[in-house]
């Protein structure tokens, strides 16, 4: 055996290493960010909040906790709402015809982020009431 790394390979293609594959990773998020600005009004509506939020959450927050307190969910929305735009996608890729089982993934999805508003309704309620 060769003291050389060995390629590896998924489904018949040979995958990236290295700095190779930090670059494709990126590239991929990038084309995620994008597509979900360019194709889902939901996380461009979203991301327009943030502008909002994330400012007044380092303006209010005290504390570094209280900042994180305050900003983090935010972020949890914006990264809640790629994954339901996925599930969504994915689920509209394999039939347009009504199944119970895709309504119910693509209602759960919605549901995440709804949870996710919640949590920051939640800790900018808490964190501004201790002011």
């Amino acid at each position: 055996m060769s003291g050389e790394a060995r390629p590896l390979v998924v489904a018949g293609r040979e995958k990236p290493r290295g700095l190779s594959r930090l670059m494709a990773s990126f590239s991929n998020s990038w084309k995620g960010l994008s597509g979900a600005w360019h194709e889902e009004e939901a996380f461009r509506q979203e991301c327009v909040g943030a502008l909002l939020v994330l400012p007044a959450g380092l303006y209010f927050g005290h504390t570094g906790v209280e900042r994180a307190l305050l900003v983090g969910p935010m972020l949890l929305v914006l990264i809640v709402e790629l994954l339901n735009s996925a599930v969504e996608a994915a689920i509209d890729r394999i039939g347009v015809e009504r199944n119970p089982l895709s309504g119910l993934a693509k209602d759960l999805g919605s549901a995440a982020v709804l949870m996710s508003f919640i949590l920051l309704a939640v800790n900018w309620v808490v964190v501004l009431a201790d002011h």
